[in-house]
């Protein structure tokens, strides 16, 4: 069995999707990495992917005068693949799992004419109130969209991954026995014209990690993330979660507009693709809880 984990960006961050100190990006990590040991003592094969959401805005405030986006996007797949090795090894020697993680620094091909370009949609940076981001605005040129958590957030193009160009390489880690940690936010988007190149965006991971799932025949995906369950009428009075739902169920509330493009839309659509395109079951629930979600304990279930 195989099942491809994909680690959300904001799940590692403080609340307010700020990036926390390294003492607690560390510990963050550490629940991820119990997740992914579980899972393999459970008798799964896994890839591990993550997102960068918060990291990466935190490198754009700092360091925009001399990064990129995709330079940003390819520096947080290191930081952040990083911290996970780390803290599998650490996790596996403590429970004699004899298997090595393998970081992946991922390049996702895009489509130069996609209209995301024209429409920025994915959140990066954490959540400000409307007169500092007007502030930035106004500074910066940056947009800003109201984000359900509980304020604005910098949004960014987030053009579609049409495929992996490291794709044979992580066949090839998994064959081996390694656990790869790939497509870090959803990959570096790059455009392949004759010559391959980096474009300014970020690219979903949820959405490049159900392209690589479906690519490598994942049976699962579980999408681990800091909420509990999927919720539609999400924060309203007849809020109602979602314990197991069908992909034609979910594809109605999706058409419907219950989930947010930037937050939980990616993730509801990742699931909804990947059991279209052969998957058997999709997970979305909270980071740490990993066994309890493929258990029904906790989590929304998405089947076919």
């Amino acid at each position: 069995m195989l099942a491809v984990i994909a680690l959300g960006g904001n799940a590692f961050a403080r609340e307010g999707a700020r990036v926390g100190l390294p003492e607690e990006q560390w510990e963050s990590v550490k629940l991820a990495a119990g997740d992914v040991a579980d899972m393999i003592e459970e008798g799964f094969d896994v890839v591990v992917t993550h997102g960068n959401g918060p990291q990466a805005g935190l490198l754009a405030e700092r360091v925009s005068d001399y990064l990129s986006l995709d330079m940003i996007d390819a520096a947080t797949e290191g930081w952040m693949g990083y911290l996970i090795a780390n803290a599998l090894t650490n996790e596996f020697m403590r429970r004699g799992i004899r298997r090595s993680p393998v970081i992946v620094v991922s390049r996702s091909i895009v489509n130069k004419n996609d209209s995301a370009f024209q429409n920025p949609t994915k959140y990066i940076g954490p959540l400000y109130d409307k007169e500092t981001a007007d502030k930035l605005s106004r500074e910066k040129g940056w947009v800003f969209r109201w984000d359900a958590r509980g304020g604005f957030r910098r949004v960014v193009p987030s053009p579609e991954p049409m495929g992996l160009m490291e794709l044979d390489l992580i066949r090839l880690l998994l064959r081996e026995g390694y656990i790869p940690i790939a497509v870090g936010g959803g990959g570096i988007p790059v455009i392949v014209n004759g010559e391959v190149q980096g474009v300014d965006a970020v690219i979903d991971k949820d959405l490049a990690s159900q392209v690589l799932a479906n690519a490598i025949n994942a049976d699962y995906l579980l999408i681990l993330t800091d909420v509990d369950y999927v919720y539609i009428n999400y924060r309203k009075p007849n809020q109602k979660k979602l314990i197991e739902v069908t992909i034609s169920e979910l594809e109605k509330y999706y058409n419907e507009g219950q989930f947010p493009p930037g937050s939980m839309g990616p993730k509801v659509l990742a699931a909804i693709r990947f059991i279209k395109n052969g998957g058997k079951t999709a997970y979305i629930g909270p980071l740490g809880r990993a066994k309890d979600i493929i258990r029904g304990r906790i989590g929304t279930k998405i089947v076919r």
